[in-house]
Parts: C-alpha cells; sequence; structure tokens
C-alpha cells in the first residue's frame, strides 16, 4: 500500500502570492510599518481570552487552572510586549534618532555591551529591577555597532524574498514572533507552517496578522513532515527559520536516507538556502553557595522549579541539571524545599508527543529516581557525565541534580563553569543563582562566570526564558554552531533593536522579592514574578499586563500592582 500524493495545490499558490507581495513589503514605508504593528495591539487584546484559553484545553486543563498563567504569559503577553519592543525602536528611528540611545552602548577593554532593558518607564515599573544587556562579539567598537543598528531601516535594505518559518509546537507565541522578525528585522515576507501539535492557533494568528494576509505578506499553511519537506525545498521559498530540534535540523538539511552522513561529512547539503535555527539543548540552573536565609530557599525553590515545571518542562530552555555545590551546607536544604514546592503544585500531564517515552527512558536509566506527584521525577545524585539526564534533552519535567567539588565559591564556580561549557549539549540559555552578598565578596569570581558561560543568553538570578519574552533581548544559539555541527541552532531571533555581532545577553534580576529584597542588598520593587508556579494570582497578574501592555496608562497601574502584591 503506498502513501497519498501529496497535494501541494494550496502551498505552491500560498509561496506564489506571496512572491508577487515581497516587493511591495520592502518597499513599505516605515510610518506605515509602524501603523500596521499599532493595529495589531487591539487585535492582540480583542482575542486574548481565546487564545490563551486554546491553549490551556490543548494541555488538559481549565483555563481558570492555575497552570493556565502560563498560556496568557506565552501567548498573548509575548506578543503585545515584542509588538510594543518593535514599536518602541521604530518610532525611535521615525523621528530621527539612532535605534538604540548612544549611552546604552559602551566599550570596556575591548568588549562592546548594549544595555537594551529597561527600555522604557514602564518597563523599569513593570519588572523594577530587572535588567538586561547585549555582549557584542570580541573586538566589534561601539560606534560600530551604533552604525550597524537596524539596517533595514538605515540604508541597507534587505533583499525581496520569501521566508519559511517551521513552527514549533510547545509555546504559543513562537511561530508568530518568528514571524514578526523576519518580516521586521529581514524584510521578508513569511510562510508559516504550523506545527500539527499546536495547528489550533492558526485562527488567531490569521486573526492578529490579518492586514498582513491581506496585502499578500504573511500565509499559514498547515501540515507535517512532508509539508514541511517540500516547502523548503520549494524555489519559491529564498530563506528558512526553524525552531526544534537538532535532527529536525538534520533531516531537511543532510536528508534522512542512508547517504545523509557522508553528505554531512562532505559539507554537501541537499538544502543550500539560507537558514536560522533556534534548537535547545540540555540547560544548567548553577546555583552559587552563599549566605542563604529560609525565605531565600523557600523562593529560589520555587524559581528552580518554575523553570522546570512550566509548560510541563516542554521548553527548549527548562532547567533539566540542577548544578549544586557538594561542600555546600546549604545544597541539602535546597533540594528539600524543592521536593516540597513539586509535591505542592497541582496536578497536570505531559502533554507533548513522546513525553512518557522520554520519562521511561529515564525511569529506567534510574530505576531510584524520585517521583514527587503525577509525572514529576528528581534524579538525586547524577555522577556520570554520560548519563542520559546530562546528555539528551529530556523535554518533559524530569530534573537532573549533579553536585561539583569547589570549598569556596571561586572554585566552585570554575568547576559549573567548565561543566556547563564542555559537558552539557547546548548553549541557548543557562541561569546562575547567587546571592548578593556572595557576589559583593566574591566579584570577580561571579563576572568571571558571567564572562566565561558559552550561552546565547544567561539568567542572573532569573530563568533565562525571560530573554524569550522580552523583545529587545535578542534569543538564540552562543555564535559558533554551523550547519555540520548545528548544536543550538545559528542565528538571533526576538531582537526588536536590530543589533548585529550579537554574543550573547546577560539578564539580571533581584535575588529576593520586595520588601524582602531590601534586605538582602538586590532592593527593588518587584514582587514574586507572576511566571512563578507558585504564585496564587499569576493568572490574574499576567491578564492585566497583557492589558496594559496592549494599552499603556497610569490607570490601569494600581490593579496590576495590587494583584501582583498578592501573589
Amino acid at each position: 500500500m503506498t502513501a497519498a500524493a501529496l497535494d501541494t495545490s494550496l502551498l505552491d499558490h500560498s509561496v506564489a502570492e506571496l512572491r508577487d507581495g515581497a516587493a511591495s513589503w520592502a518597499a513599505t514605508s516605515i510610518a506605515e510599518r509602524i501603523a500596521l504593528l499599532e493595529r495589531m495591539l487591539p487585535r492582540i487584546l480583542d482575542g486574548t481570552a481565546d487564545m490563551a484559553a486554546a491553549g490551556a484545553d490543548a494541555k488538559g486543563y481549565a483555563p481558570d487552572s492555575p497552570w493556565a498563567a502560563e498560556d496568557w504569559i506565552g501567548a498573548p503577553w509575548a506578543l503585545a510586549q515584542n509588538v510594543g519592543a518593535y514599536l518602541h525602536v521604530l518610532r525611535r528611528i521615525a523621528a530621527g534618532q539612532e535605534p538604540v540611545a548612544a549611552g546604552a552602548v559602551r566599550e570596556n577593554e575591548g568588549r562592546t555591551t548594549v544595555d537594551v532593558f529597561p527600555a522604557t518607564g514602564w518597563d523599569a515599573l513593570l519588572l523594577n529591577g530587572f535588567k538586561a544587556q547585549v555582549w557584542i562579539r570580541a573586538g566589534i567598537s561601539a560606534q560600530d555597532v551604533r552604525d550597524r543598528a537596524a539596517g533595514e531601516y538605515r540604508g541597507q535594505p534587505g533583499i525581496p524574498a520569501v521566508a519559511l518559518v517551521l513552527g514549533a509546537g510547545n509555546v504559543a507565541a513562537i511561530t508568530a514572533l518568528d514571524i514578526l522578525h523576519k518580516l521586521y528585522v529581514e524584510g521578508q515576507v513569511v510562510i508559516a507552517k504550523m506545527n500539527p501539535v499546536n495547528a489550533y492557533l492558526r485562527p488567531h494568528f490569521e486573526r492578529v496578522f490579518e492586514d498582513f494576509s491581506a496585502r499578500g505578506w504573511v500565509r499559514f499553511v498547515d501540515g507535517g513532515a512532508a509539508e514541511g519537506a517540500y516547502l523548503t525545498a520549494h524555489e519559491g521559498v529564498d530563506a528558512i527559520h526553524v525552531t526544534g530540534s537538532d535532527r529536525t535540523h538534520d533531516a531537511i538539511v543532510w536528508g534522512t536516507d542512508d547517504r545523509a552522513a557522508q553528505r554531512r561529512r562532505d559539507d554537501t547539503p541537499l538544502i543550500g538556502k539560507p537558514f536560522s535555527s533556534e534548537l535547545g539543548g540540555v540547560s544548567p540552573c548553577i546555583v552559587a553557595p552563599g549566605p542563604w536565609s529560609a525565605a531565600d530557599f523557600r523562593f529560589q525553590a520555587e524559581h528552580i522549579v518554575s523553570s522546570k515545571m512550566n509548560n510541563s518542562g516542554h521548553n527548549c530552555i527548562a532547567s533539566q541539571v540542577l548544578v549544586l555545590p557538594r561542600a555546600w551546607d546549604g545544597t541539602e536544604r535546597l533540594l528539600a524545599e524543592i521536593r516540597t514546592i513539586l509535591w505542592e503544585l497541582p496536578p497536570r500531564t505531559d502533554y507533548y508527543p513522546g513525553a512518557d517515552q522520554r520519562l521511561a527512558a529515564v525511569l529506567e536509566a534510574h530505576p531510584d529516581a524520585e517521583h514527587h506527584g503525577d509525572c514529576r521525577i528528581v534524579v538525586p545524585d547524577i555522577t556520570d557525565h554520560d548519563d542520559m539526564m546530562i546528555t539528551d534533552e529530556v523535554f518533559a519535567s524530569a530534573l537532573g541534580v549533579v553536585r561539583l567539588p569547589g570549598d569556596t565559591p571561586e572554585e566552585f564556580l570554575r568547576h559549573a563553569v567548565d561543566f556547563a561549557n564542555d559537558t552539557l549539549p547546548g548553549t541557548l540559555g543557562a541561569s546562575l543563582i547567587v546571592h548578593p552578598r556572595t557576589e559583593r565578596n566574591h566579584r570577580a569570581a561571579v563576572e568571571a562566570a558571567v564572562a566565561a558561560l558559552r550561552y546565547g543568553t544567561l539568567g542572573v538570578n532569573c530563568w533565562s526564558a525571560l530573554g524569550f519574552l522580552l523583545g529587545y533581548t535578542p534569543w538564540g544559539a552562543y555564535p559558533g554552531h554551523t550547519r555540520q555541527d548545528i548544536g543550538s541552532g545559528i542565528g538571533f531571533v526576538h531582537n526588536a533593536f536590530m543589533l548585529e555581532d550579537v554574543e550573547k545577553t546577560v539578564l539580571r534580576a533581584p535575588f529576593a522579592p520586595f520588601p524582602r529584597g531590601l534586605f538582602t542588598g538586590s532592593p527593588s520593587l518587584s514582587p514574586r514574578p507572576p511566571y512563578f508556579v507558585t504564585n496564587r494570582t499569576a493568572r490574574t497578574t499576567v491578564e492585566r499586563v497583557v492589558h496594559f501592555t496592549a494599552a499603556p496608562g497610569f490607570a490601569k497601574l494600581p490593579a496590576v500592582f495590587a494583584s501582583a502584591l498578592r501573589g
């Protein structure tokens, strides 16, 4: 019995329409591009509840479930936040200003950095104490960074082209944000193939991108591997962006037949088009020893559990390996708090296809692994660096613990950095938790660790996933991967300032929430973050933040803060 022939008529027609529209998008003025984004925000706002409810339903819980906050964060808020980021930068350019303020770009000992967050006064209010800095590749001057930013709008527009976006199936906003990047940063029109896992989002995205679709600049199609393969090879498609796994990339570029390995060795790809990608890996959360209080242990345990359990661990930067100091007397206390929180969380299932098999593989390799609630697994002391929790992305709710030597923060951090850089596969995101007093007393060691960690996004006292959401923070793997050794991918997206030569983003957040942060050396007005899975008012807070982000105003702030402070 042979497989039915693939009907490509809709795919061909969609590509043809985009080719007809590519030149008109390239010629669209910055004023009209701004207006398109301004008209997009009310559409996002009008459909927020429906979009979030669709995500909750797909994952198997009610829209008012405690888990539903993640569907507001990962869909409408991420989309509204990124649209707002592009608007901020494009309005600066339209007003005759540089994309990024000159004072935000600085050089220090041959390294150029760019302060990208907070970008507005609203940012400083909503995420008080949170900061982000983009590190530029060595050898690029501050003036070069300023001159090269936003070339699409400053005399270096791209050539009209059709880009294929192969959407991911896990986080709702990924496909939409990749479309925005292709349109606004690279100047390309887009055919987006929805992943079968979240194809239910297509009508929501079609409504949000209605103006772009009407003018032949965006098309959505459904389908599986066959449709994706056809489009990647389509002569009308000029460039490709994929979010997924390294296996997905390699199947597209090298094929899956018995000659695939030879093509890879010879660097003779089946697809030679420009190809960018975001492909995940095994993400570490490194905890430096320090003088923690009981409240610190509880708060940071909530933080770590959130970085694992958000979206049931179906995130490319979910914390998979918790790196702890073997000699620290706080290690077992922190693990005890993590176990308690895992038991306290409401039930949910790992919805992503294949999760059951991946968790079964973890349990087969670790029959003594701890079970905490439904499908939450902790492997508490991994010593073999060939362990599957070290070598393979689990993409489910399993957390491995690695204890490393070091009697001082300096010694431990050296071991932790080497382990993260040289043992764990992937370079997308990492998190580092360090008490302000530890950082103050061992500043050189902490600064050396921040500089040495080879990850596209490093979160210091915050989960690196925040970099995916903000829009101003370029999102992608640490540079250096090639198509023959793709790792976590090539290129950056979500880059509203449109910076070139990006190496990584360093995010910083308060170690402790308000008001306790006032006494730990990390003063801010930020309460427990709404992305914490333990936040009692998270869904209400994020819903109010979405409405604020889409249409900011002082009158909305009291309701946001009132809900946030109760979380």
